[in-house]
């Protein structure tokens, strides 16, 4: 791989994490929100767990595709590299 397809791939991951980071801090911040409205309007029962149930596993799968699935896909590896091929990136890479 050339030092320009690492930094790129580099750079994807850095991304992906980023993205990932910014998905927990919104989640917690808006969770916090609804514990609150839930504690002030309604302190007899107890909604805000659904939500809570429910984003948290979208941002546990999240957390699982970004850091557990992220360097393990033979399949788009293969599909990047053909994908390469075709457009002639390669051939760019090689005159950097």
């Amino acid at each position: 791989m050339t030092r320009t397809g690492e930094y790129e791939q580099a750079r994807r991951r850095a991304e992906s994490k980023y993205g990932f980071f910014v998905h927990v801090g919104v989640f917690v911040s808006v969770m916090v929100l609804l514990v609150v409205i839930d504690l002030l309007t309604s302190p007899g029962s107890v909604w805000f767990i659904w939500p809570l149930i429910g984003w948290g596993l979208a941002v546990a799968l999240h957390g699982a595709r970004v850091f557990l699935l992220a360097d393990r896909n033979p399949i788009l590896d293969m599909l990047t590299e053909r994908e390469l091929r075709h457009s002639g990136a390669d051939k760019e890479d090689a005159t950097l």
